[in-house]
């Protein structure tokens, strides 16, 4: 019997070894999650429908990370279509096979489960996972996802007295198969039919605009104490205003770079972007007080009902919140006052970010740009019959094999690298074409929006230094009023409708990396592409390989075994190291027990 006793702690001892062994994981510390996605029914704004939730929560739990950290999170699909999660903001060193977008991975069918395995490496920040395909995010699957500082590492402000999320984005009460149906049928999305807070309904302000017996979000703080403020736009295509009534937002950082600290008495979050604010409990508390979210750069009178309200509680409140909300910015018709808020954002160049040394030690302003492209956006078109967006009059068309599966397998024309590096007087078009981007280049980035509505863009992979912004169409004289010195740091910026931003990015992270709009119906109509940027030397180093469980799809698609639940899916399946190691460990147990 103590033979037996030992054998078993010496093998699950042995085991726990050779996972951590199998992983690669070194000696950062390990986190792990399990996401089931399914469909449950809520009503968040007073009509049932069916939501993406993750282990029955809408939205989906948070992961909670620190720098540095592996982090494994097995995704079940058991949904009744494909699957991908995506980690936008998070840069996967080396290691694109994680990112969770069509051209780095094929999708998760239903019913079959996939580990997301990855590193955090030198990053700290506000972020938010969602599903990418087929605009799922509009029914949901997003949740927020945290990158905290090491201890060693001090934070530039005071350590908050409590931390709270909030997810807000616009909201259809059609789920996203409706949606999809729309744009499939060259419709466009119509306004939303309201705004969620943490997938709550508004609190009833007006009795005329929100119905009664919705839930609604509360924050529940004591006078006097300062608490931070995760804020993610994580909606469709709308803009929000964000603000909390008699209340100053104390802007600290965005997606992962702190900034210099500034009040604020409301911000604009656009589509996929994330902001953190101190906020200090500092009124008297006669009331509870409105926590506000509303549609931005749009006709507000005839948009008043895209809208979400929650509710600031003090423990000593005296009544419930009451009258009007708070007013929205009153520049809707005043573009250069609107452009004035994101163009004062600067880095906290003194702060130390994942690691000891200042943000601004990388002096970025002094680079030469070894290439530079002009991404241009214009309304949707009809291409072969179908409405389409464009980036430089190409709609992109999704590989049937995944790039870099393509490139090692050498599976040919499944992409082209043809990308023009400047809108071209020439039809519009579908096809792969993808951006040449060269492994250590500085890229110079021209986001020019001839479309009627805000944008907001994002790079997979990297953040980027925002430059500069203005209205009109650039030039090569609209670098004069670049900022080179303090401009922040992010993955997801604004480009206002007539207007153009302009980024800086170090092409420093091998491998392929998604350019895309974030507004979901823009996105789903085509308009991304994708940079390749490979080391012509890579030794193993700068790129990882494959990892054991990749899925395999399109021409490759005969080399995959079945995954599904049925199959009796393990941890081992896929993983021949992994089972032979285990395999030694027992045999060990038996040997020298």
């Amino acid at each position: 019997m103590a033979f037996y006793k030992f054998s078993l702690t010496s093998f699950f001892l042995l085991i726990h070894i050779a996972l951590l062994s199998t992983f690669s994981l070194a000696a950062d510390p390990t986190i792990s999650y399990d996401f089931k996605l399914s469909y449950i029914t809520v009503s968040p704004l007073g009509v049932p429908q069916k939501v993406l939730a993750i282990n029955g929560q809408f939205p989906g739990p948070l992961v909670n990370a620190t720098t540095n950290n592996n982090v494994i999170i097995k995704v079940y699909n058991d949904l009744d279509e494909d699957l991908l999660m995506t980690w936008p903001g998070i840069q996967m060193r080396r290691n694109s096979w994680q990112d969770g977008v069509l051209g780095t991975n094929c999708p998760i069918p239903p019913k079959w489960d996939f580990n997301y395995t990855f590193q955090v490496k030198d990053q700290i920040g506000s972020f938010f996972y969602f599903p990418s395909l087929n605009l799922q995010r509009a029914s949901g699957g997003f949740g927020p996802f945290i990158i905290n500082n090491r201890p060693v590492i001090q934070i530039p402000f005071a350590q908050p007295d409590g931390d709270f999320t909030l997810l807000i984005g616009d909201w259809y009460t059609r789920n996203h198969t409706a949606l999809r149906a729309d744009l499939d049928s060259g419709k466009d999305l119509g306004m939303p039919d309201g705004v969620l807070i943490n997938g709550k309904g508004p609190y009833r302000y007006n009795t005329t605009l929100v119905p009664d017996g919705l839930p609604y979000e509360t924050i529940k703080v004591d006078p006097g104490k300062t608490y931070r403020f995760r804020v993610h736009n994580v909606g469709t295509s709308t803009s929000l205003n964000f603000r909390i009534q008699g209340h100053n937002l104390l802007l600290v950082e965005t997606e992962g770079y702190y900034t210099v600290q500034q009040n604020y008495t409301s911000f604009d979050i656009h589509v996929g972007q994330s902001s953190s604010f101190l906020v200090t409990m500092d009124q008297n508390a006669t009331s509870d007080y409105y926590i506000v979210a509303s549609a931005r750069f749009v006709n507000e009178s005839i948009w008043q009902k895209v809208t979400g309200v929650g509710i600031l509680h003090y423990s000593n409140s005296k009544g419930p919140a009451a009258g009007p909300l708070p007013e929205a910015p009153s520049d809707i018709y005043n573009q250069w006052s609107a452009m004035n808020q994101p163009k004062a954002i600067r880095q906290n160049t003194s702060a130390s970010g994942a690691r000891p040394n200042p943000q601004g030690s990388y002096h970025y302003g002094s680079i030469n740009v070894t290439d530079t492209y002009i991404l241009r956006s214009l309304p949707p078109s009809t291409i072969d019959g179908k409405l389409r967006a464009t980036l430089n009059g190409i709609s992109f068309v999704n590989p049937a094999t995944p790039i870099r599966l393509a490139d090692l397998n050498k599976v040919k024309g499944s992409y082209k690298l043809d990308f023009p590096s400047a809108p071209l007087n020439r039809t519009f078009h579908r096809d792969t074409s993808l951006i040449n981007a060269t492994y250590k280049g500085f890229i110079e980035i021209i986001l020019q929006n001839n479309d009627t509505r805000m944008q907001s863009f994002h790079m997979n992979g990297y953040s980027f230094f925002i430059v500069g912004m203005d209205w009109g169409i650039w030039s090569e004289n609209s670098r004069g009023s670049y900022n080179k010195w303090d401009a922040i740091s992010r993955s997801t910026v604004e480009v206002y409708p007539g207007g153009w931003t302009a980024v800086l990015a170090s092409l420093d992270n091998a491998g392929v990396w998604n350019l895309r709009v974030e507004n979901l119906d823009r996105w789903y109509l085509g308009q991304e592409t994708y940079m390749r940027i490979i080391n012509p030397e890579e030794n193993g180093e700068t790129e990882m390989a494959p990892p054991n469980n990749v899925l395999y799809c399109g021409a490759l698609a005969s080399k995959q075994q079945d995954r599904s639940h049925k199959s009796g899916v393990s941890i081992i399946h896929g993983n021949p190291n992994l089972f032979f190691t285990l395999l030694m460990a027992l045999c060990a147990v038996f040997i020298f027990s």
